[in-house]
């Protein structure tokens, strides 16, 4: 049975929740100082943003983008060697940012963007990396979603 607000939503072309908070990471995400890749990353709980993240450097340090160079740009992504970046993952950013007590039970919203011969393509499958992942697990939030990827943790 579709409930009443879902059929409202439908019939309006109004975009479901989950669309709006990805498109909210995406917009964040566009705040990154990396060369190669975009992430944005949103924790919201009981309807409430609670926090926002994107990837790049600490702060106080020089970023890729005002370098002009990543020294990841031709390596594979989730390789494991992190000591060739210096960026602080988007999920990161925001777990940093929110209190645990308001992670409890969240869920956190991905997406990104990866740099294609000049250009930006969206990215269908965002998901955090084995650290962010092992990280996200342990600040007590409960869910990932990015276009392509739902974990229930």
């Amino acid at each position: 049975m579709v409930d009443e607000k879902s059929k409202i939503e439908n019939e309006s072309n109004r975009m479901s929740k989950t669309e709006y908070y990805l498109e909210i990471a995406l917009a964040v995400s566009k705040r990154s100082t990396c060369l190669k890749r975009r992430y944005g990353a949103v924790i919201v709980n009981n309807d409430e943003i609670i926090s926002t993240g994107y990837n790049g450097n600490p702060r106080g340090e020089q970023n890729c983008c005002d370098r002009g160079t990543c020294q990841r740009m031709d390596l594979p992504s989730n390789t494991g060697n992190y000591n060739d970046c210096f960026s602080v993952h988007a999920e990161q950013n925001a777990m940093i940012s929110a209190r645990r007590k308001d992670m409890l039970g969240a869920t956190i919203y991905l997406a990104g963007e990866k740099s294609v011969d000049g250009n930006w393509v969206e990215l269908l499958d965002a998901e955090p990396c084995p650290i962010c992942f092992r990280m996200i697990k342990n600040s007590g939030i409960e869910k990932i979603i990015s276009k392509g990827v739902f974990i229930h943790l």
